[in-house]
């Protein structure tokens, strides 16, 4: 089937023609108060998407950089620290534990989820480290340096396994900051309490970006914080507006991470309609599984446990030979994406930590297949058949991914 029109990894236009006499309401209200910086806008957004979230507090800021890099630096992450997290990610969640003056260090990924494996973290933390009772704190045994916090990304829109990450850090007396910038809206069910758990309403603090290709996205840079501590809270908005408790009076030294007036009344918009475009994403995710499930031993689909309820910010298959197989989908005028082509161990921006090839293979594997499907919640039913259509045209030569599963798979396809 020819796609001469084209399907985009990514449709940023439509929603906003939808939307466009709400989002410019805001910017003629925002012109009409002159307030541009907090403000009523920013506390409604903060109210309802604390809401959203079921969580007690939210607190706008800048970027979702910034919401990690307070979070931590509030929740008491000190210079010198280790913060445990994941290779498989975007850097700023690195750069953030680097800006709080701390040391990023790695644990590996499940390889059906994608997400911080709760076996390699109990194994680091039981035998990489040793707690120290003169200190009171966690120590990593090759360096010397304290452990305080784990940072478990929710990535591509799934929840990591986090009653064991809680329970570990429990024990441990290690701060939790969950990465939900690609999780707005995510769901785990909690064993430990019996219920399902929004992204960002179990650790200390949740982070959330809000760049426009998020499943809730700004009309440019925003991001926010969510917890349920009224303290962490209150120091939170401290940080964000130069350590003021009110006007000229600073307490602390903060930083300038406001969230603009103008992008909290834009998501206030947006948010009345995420649960909407959260289920089409879900019917999206559907469609694919349901398209391409008996090609699995060629094309490895994402893993959805029971205790995940995802919000498929991407769709990521595995390919053997993900070169070719882009190229097949770009001469048929489809878009596809790379999250993320190189793990952070071996960025060169790391490289003064001195990791090597080798040290976390999953996240090494996965960075040479994965491959990002076009997924938003315009799709249309006929565009993504053309996509299924596509990929299965280019399945007959591939190598399997997994080989335990190959022989259901394909004795499924007989």
């Amino acid at each position: 089937m020819s796609t001469a029109t084209g399907i985009p990894f990514l449709d940023l236009i439509t929603p906003h023609e939808h939307l466009q006499e709400e989002l410019c309401g805001v910017f003629r209200e925002a012109l009409g108060s002159a307030g541009f910086i907090g403000g009523p806008m920013v506390e409604d957004f903060e109210r309802d998407f604390a809401t959203y979230c079921d969580a007690r507090y939210c607190v706008g800021v800048s970027s979702g950089t910034d919401a990690l890099t307070l979070s931590l630096i509030a929740s008491g992450v000190e210079p010198g620290d280790v913060v445990v997290t994941v290779p498989n990610t975007f850097i700023a969640t690195c750069e953030a534990i680097s800006q709080a003056g701390a040391q990023p260090d790695f644990v590996d990924v499940d390889e059906r989820t994608s997400n911080m494996d709760t076996e390699k973290l109990r194994d680091y933390l039981e035998t990489e480290c040793y707690f120290d009772p003169r200190r009171r704190k966690l120590i990593k045994r090759r360096t010397g340096m304290p452990v305080s916090a784990i940072v478990p990304v929710h990535l591509y829109g799934q929840m990591a396994d986090m009653d064991v990450i809680l329970e570990l850090a429990d024990r441990y007396g290690l701060v939790v900051i969950e990465d939900a910038c690609q999780a707005h809206g995510a769901e785990y069910f909690s064993t430990k309490e019996g219920c399902w758990k929004k992204a960002g309403s179990m650790g200390t603090a949740g982070a959330f970006s809000f760049y426009p290709g998020k499943n809730l996205g700004a009309c440019g840079e925003a991001g926010a914080i969510t917890t349920n501590d009224e303290d962490l809270a209150r120091k939170m908005r401290m940080l964000r507006d130069h350590g003021q408790s009110k006007k000229y009076h600073h307490e602390i030294e903060g930083y300038n991470s406001r969230l603009d007036a103008i992008q909290a009344g834009i998501l206030r918009v947006k948010l009345r309609h995420l649960p909407l475009w959260t289920e089409q994403r879900r019917a999206i995710a559907a469609r694919y599984r349901k398209g391409l499930e008996f090609v699995a031993h060629s094309v490895g689909l994402p893993d959805e446990p029971q205790w995940a309820k995802p919000v498929h910010h991407l769709y990521v298959v595995r390919v053997a030979d993900r070169l070719e197989f882009m190229k097949h989908l770009a001469s048929e005028n489809i878009g596809t994406g790379i999250h993320y082509p190189i793990p952070l161990h071996l960025q060169k921006a790391y490289a003064h930590m001195g990791f090597r090839n080798g040290q976390f293979p999953v996240s090494e594997r996965l960075a040479h297949e994965i491959v990002s499907l076009p997924m938003y919640p315009q799709l249309a039913v006929g565009r993504q058949e053309e996509v299924v259509e596509q990929v299965l045209a280019f399945v007959a030569g591939c190598e399997p991914i997994y080989s335990s599963v190959a022989p259901l798979a394909m004795a499924a396809a007989q």
